[in-house]
């Protein structure tokens, strides 16, 4: 299927790993010219040198998680037609224990960072008619997890930014959307569930199995998602062809929501 989706421009945030890496490969595989950003340039150069096997790729060392950071990209990067805030952070941690730094940095890094570039990036996609932004939430944001509800608070803010931006675009050719993945292989993933599971020791299929029984047992695919499947997703919600897909949240997460959610 063509997505129309050649000579488009596309920011993906949090993109030298994982979900937000998937996409960049996903887009540039479909003409997109995309800008990746990470804060390591490293492991930026890594990601850029991945992405550059599927299309075209830009790098920019930036941390769109502070204010500088910011506007080091914005500036480097002017305008764009897609804007995918991916940018986000995670950790297990008992509410007890949420220090108000803790609160802080998460909503700073999963929620101020998107909001950022889309106060910068959204009225001139409105200016063109046409444009798409995509949120990175998750299913915590409707279902919090017990064991990081400070996680959780910042992806339902994700998903009322989403929205409020969409309720603007009315009669126009830009959409504002969040996808909620549900648990995905990633980064880091791994000492994640280590960290919740009550045997650390098992092997790491074990480990994840527990998981799933234990701490997500509304989960129907029983299994952590593979980031390319949430690229898939996203891919489609950036093309023409998802036009009539607005202020909408999407799941990719293997069944976790009930179906009223």
């Amino acid at each position: 299927m063509d997505l129309k989706l050649s000579g488009k421009t596309a920011l993906v945030t949090g993109s030298t790993a994982g979900i937000g890496l998937a996409i960049a490969e996903r887009l540039a595989a479909e003409g997109v010219e995309v800008v990746i950003t990470g804060r390591s340039q490293a492991k930026l150069d890594e990601a850029a040198a991945q992405v550059a096997k599927s299309g075209k790729v830009t790098a920019v060392l930036a941390d769109p998680g502070t204010a500088e950071g910011a506007a080091t990209l914005i500036g480097a990067v002017p305008a764009t037609d897609i804007l995918v805030n991916n940018l986000g952070i995670y950790e297990a941690k008992a509410f007890s224990d949420i220090t108000d730094a803790d609160w802080h940095r998460f909503f700073e890094i999963n929620v101020v960072s998107g909001a950022r570039l889309a106060r910068h990036y959204f009225p001139r996609m409105l200016e063109n008619n046409w444009g798409r932004i995509i949120f990175i939430a998750s299913e915590s944001a409707l279902v919090i997890p017990a064991e990081m509800v400070h996680y959780g608070m910042t992806k339902t803010a994700q998903l009322a930014i989403s929205r409020g931006l969409a309720e603007q675009t009315r009669g126009t050719g830009v959409t504002v959307n969040s996808v909620l993945p549900g648990p995905t292989r990633s980064e880091g993933i791994a000492d994640f569930i280590r960290s919740v599971v009550e045997n650390k020791d098992a092997g790491e299929a074990e480990r994840e199995a527990e998981f799933f029984a234990k701490l997500r047992p509304l989960s129907l695919i029983r299994r952590l998602i593979d980031a390319d499947e949430i690229a898939t997703m996203v891919t489609y919600l950036a093309s023409p062809l998802s036009a009539a897909t607005n202020g909408a949240a999407l799941r990719a997460e293997g069944g976790i929501l009930p179906t009223i959610a």
